[in-house]
């Protein structure tokens, strides 16, 4: 057992000319949940005031200890190794000044080294990008399970994973095999880390967050440099360290497993690039890595995507234009080439010409049919900018369409389209032939004209040109050249006054024409507010409520709300107590996995039987859940919890809501839009007990955050209940969807709907949102499907005898998910299932007899259905039959229409937003 006076971890945090950033990163590790351990600051011969900033930390706790470098390194590697060289610890971290460790990074990991004895423990990274207040995972795919791998022969994927910050070492194997980072290069930690690699005997990874990687606006990182050439350089330079190191000590075996990483990892962050880079830089570029490209193997090549290899080809033979072109490609949904061409043979290449070589008639061919149609048919359209000149809040455009699959023919309606709130403006356009596969057209979009909703907007936003042809509707991008000027535009709006617009070209991806709007004047205070001023408004403190109800309870919980909270201590509820479900039960799961010392306790009203053996439970509304409420240091909710409960000072509240909003919602409400004062300040001061808000998608932000005037921080993860519906093929989820059809009997060789509608806000409890014939359809269906109905927990449904060959009854699941994984397709009207189903990819009926009185009524709709339905909207038992029937044909009617729908609102969606939501809510706390 190590005794006080050695610690257990030593952490290593460089420095260079940091002092504003670095209290933030010792305090990051003091505050770790395992105390003994020792900081090392190791200062690179800072020239500011990070020396006496740094002293002040030693003097202020023990743990602390600074380490000055006599010369400036100009690196990374230089101060690491001199905290290599110092530590005491037998494990060590590294950390950079300006990043951070999640609080239980330090024991989470130690545990695991401890138990499994290997060399060095590695984790996931969360990269926070300070500039939007975004999150995103490094290589999730990599973390999905906690493992120990012997060896990076049996599992070279990890040759990706080569940040060193990220990974606990054991010091003895680090010194006993003298490694240390190559001092006087770039990229440090990338020979390091194939160095660590190839070195341990074995080495283990654990699913969850264990450094914050914080990326500033104005980082000036070496990894943020790549429009240097010297830059591309580093990169090649390293790379042939490595492969010198493998040749040196036996592991030459290895090279097309770090190839590959190479081209897939460090080589297309280069190309993705390449659409805003100008041809000398361009030229220059293919002069310093095709020399290194050539040594490669075509084993490895073949390994990468189409869209890759085309760039890689175009790039190595001097196609340099072409190749600009191509890369525009790389991202995602597919954008079609502007041009290809056919040999005398009939196969049709990429490009203008037909390649000479056997190599590049490989690369370049698109001739099998699921090649072709992907690229050309199912790609997207390439509408390009060929002028643009401003005219005060008026744009002239001047657009050039290319077309090579001759999608577009006679009959076909043309329009340009851009939204900022609600309907888009239209404006019709005319493509006029002009050479082969290719059209003009000129709009002039009137920024004036665009709606901005009754509060005024500040969104960015892309444009798109609409093409209806053949009963299809498809949206495409506008593609702007990079070079293209930026236009500011004072737009006056009758009913919000002024606000400036911004457009030019988007900055990264496929590079589309962007237009944003920031509100001026008095309305600039409806800004959303960014990280540092919601902290500072919530020092400030708000009022605390206490809103109508039992007057005894609320006596109670105001008293005990009043004691100090217990850290520990969390409350979860779900649909207002109904069961172990939705978000929150995916967030406390990945709670569990992890471990964390966070005591749950979970809310229920009636029924108890869905939460697991041994979980706490409280009744909803009891003396003893407003006890735990007012005790808690974190609440956890899916609806909102009732208003008597006012949020005590130390308590967070992370509110993940139960669904995206295609029907109005808070103050778009009428009804709450015109109720008595009192009746909308209660529903005020209950949304601003919210700390947090899960977001699955921009829409969601458009549409949700403003209507309840939310002024929570937004975590853009995705749903967490979703995770399982992105990776619903993984073994896991296809054994809990057997035990679904297995617990409700039904026969594998039947197909399964899921028939789940919304309830009517008029109709509520009277069974009228079920609306389809299921006699009628039992008739023609019942020998190939089985029908799982599940009403709305508002509504009421019940199996007829006659009918329970053909029907199920869904209630018992109080997680939709059980269901949603069993099923082949799901049938649904206006509810927001449609927008978590879309993550499965799998078809999505609307039975929509009712619309023109749905959206009528007195709540309203976001969206027109018509403009946005991932699928058929059916209006009869018949249109139903015959869409079940043939399946496989109307998933590809709708193909673009489902890829919008996805591309709207799964746009967060990555199938590991638990882990982000831990990582943001419980791990790190909210964002400074």
């Amino acid at each position: 057992m190590p005794t006080r006076d050695v610690p257990d971890v030593s952490v290593v945090i460089i420095v260079y000319n940091d002092e504003e950033r670095l209290p933030r990163a010792v305090r990051s590790v003091l505050d770790q949940t395992l105390n003994n351990l020792e900081v090392i600051i190791a200062d690179d011969c800072s020239t500011d005031d990070t020396e006496r900033v740094a002293r002040s930390l030693a003097a202020a706790d023990p743990r602390v200890r600074y380490e000055r470098l006599e010369q400036n390194s100009g690196g990374c590697s230089a101060p690491r190794n001199r905290g290599i060289a110092v530590a005491r610890a037998p494990h060590i971290m590294f950390l950079d000044s300006d990043d951070e460790l999640p609080r239980h990074a330090c024991k989470s990991m130690l545990l695991v080294a401890e138990e499994t004895g290997v060399d060095f423990v590695t984790g996931e990274v969360t990269r926070y990008f300070e500039e939007n207040d975004t999150t995103g995972l490094w290589y999730p795919r990599l973390f999905t399970k906690q493992q120990v791998v012997e060896g990076i022969a049996e599992e070279p994927d990890y040759f990706f994973d080569h940040l060193s910050t990220n990974k606990l070492y054991r010091t003895a194997f680090i010194r006993d095999n003298g490694l240390t980072f190559p001092e006087g290069i770039h990229y440090e930690d990338q020979l390091f880390s194939a160095q660590a690699y190839t070195l341990a005997e074995s080495f283990a990874v654990v699913p969850w967050s264990v450094y914050t990687w914080r990326l500033a606006p104005e980082s000036v990182s070496i990894s943020s440099s790549r429009h240097k050439i010297q830059n591309v350089r580093d990169r090649i330079g390293v790379a042939r360290l490595i492969d010198a190191w493998f040749d040196e000590h036996g592991h030459s075996a290895l090279r097309p497993e770090k190839d590959y990483k190479f081209l897939r990892h460090d080589f297309r962050l280069y190309l993705g690039d390449l659409p805003f880079r100008d041809p000398e830089w361009i030229a220059e570029f293919a002069e310093a890595v095709n020399p290194y490209l050539d040594e490669i193997a075509d084993e490895t090549y073949a390994r990468l995507s189409r869209e890759e290899r085309v760039c890689l080809h175009l790039l190595r033979v001097g196609r340099l234009a072409e190749l600009q072109i191509a890369a525009r490609e790389l991202g995602h949904p597919l954008i079609a080439p502007r041009f290809v061409c056919e040999a005398g043979d009939g196969t049709v290449y990429w490009g203008t010409e037909v390649p000479a070589d056997p190599r590049g008639r490989s690369e370049l061919d698109l001739d099998e049919r699921h090649i072709r149609d992907q690229v050309l048919s199912g790609g997207q359209i390439r509408h390009e900018i060929e002028s643009l000149v401003p005219d005060g809040a008026v744009l002239r455009l001047g657009l050039r369409t290319y077309d090579p699959a001759g999608i577009i023919g006679e009959g076909v309606e043309a329009s340009l389209k851009l939204a900022a709130h609600g309907k888009p403006l239209t404006v019709p356009l005319e493509l006029r032939p002009d050479g082969e596969g290719q059209y003009v057209s000129e709009a002039g979009l009137d920024l004036r004209r665009v709606p901005v909703g009754k509060a005024g907007v500040a969104v960015r936003r892309h444009p798109v040109v609409s093409l209806e042809y053949d009963g299809v509707r498809r949206a495409d991008p506008i593609l702007a050249p990079h070079d293209l000027p930026a236009h500011r535009a004072s737009v006056t709006y009758n009913t919000v006054g002024v606000h400036e617009a911004l457009v030019r070209p988007e900055l990264r991806g496929m590079g589309r024409l962007e237009v944003s709007w920031e509100r001026q004047g008095v309305l600039k205070a409806l800004q959303p507010m960014g990280p540092v001023a919601r902290k500072v408004k919530k020092k400030v403190g708000r009022v605390k409520k206490v809103f109508a109800g039992n007057e005894g309870k609320a006596t109670v919980y105001d008293t005990f709300s009043k004691l100090p909270r217990k850290r520990s201590l969390a409350v979860f509820e779900a649909s207002e107590g109904r069961g172990y479900c939705d978000n929150p039960r995916y967030i406390y799961e990945e709670l569990r996995r992890r471990n964390l010392p966070i005591d749950v306790v979970w809310s229920y009203n009636g029924d108890r039987s869905s939460f697991p053996e041994g979980v706490p439970l409280v009744r909803r509304g009891s003396w003893a859940y407003g006890r735990a409420l007012a005790r808690a240091s974190y609440w956890v909710d899916s609806h909102n919890l009732p208003y008597l409960y006012g949020k005590p000072n130390g308590t967070r509240y992370l509110q993940t809501w139960h669904g995206q909003t295609l029907k109005a919602m808070g103050f778009d409400v009428p009804s709450l839009r015109q109720a008595p004062a009192p009746d909308q300040q209660a529903f005020r001061d209950g949304v601003a007990r919210w700390d947090a808000l899960v977001c699955p998608s921009a829409e969601f932000e458009r549409t949700f955050v403003p209507a309840f005037e939310v002024d929570a921080e937004l975590i853009r993860s995705g749903y967490p209940r979703n995770d399982v519906l992105v990776r619903w093929a993984e073994p896991e989820q296809r054994a809990r969807a057997a035990a679904v059809r297995e617990k409700l009997h039904i026969p594998q060789e039947k197909k399964v709907l899921l028939y789940a509608p919304t309830f009517r806000d008029a109709a509520r409890g009277t069974g009228q949102s079920i609306r389809v014939d299921f006699e009628e359809l039992a008739a023609t269906l019942s020998d190939e499907w089985i029908v799982v109905v599940r009403a709305h927990p508002y509504d009421r449904f019940k199996v007829a005898p006659r009918l329970a060959h053909f029907l199920r009854d869904g209630a018992g699941f109080p997680d939709i998910n059980d269901l949603l994984l069993s099923c082949d397709a799901v049938l649904t009207d206006y509810s927001s299932l449609m927008f978590d189903y879309a993550n499965t990819g799998r078809p999505i009926l609307l039975y929509t007899d009712d619309y023109d009185d749905y959206r009528g009524g007195d709540r309203g709709m976001y969206y027109d259905l018509e403009e946005i339905a991932p699928g058929p909207m059916l209006t009869s038992t018949d249109q139903l039959a015959a869409a079940m029937g043939n399946l496989e044909g109307v998933a590809e009617r709708h193909a673009d229409r489902y890829a919008r729908f996805q591309e709207m609102f799964c746009s967060y969606e990555t199938g590991y937003a638990s882990k982000m939501v831990v990582d943001a809510f419980f791990e790190g706390g909210t964002r400074d």
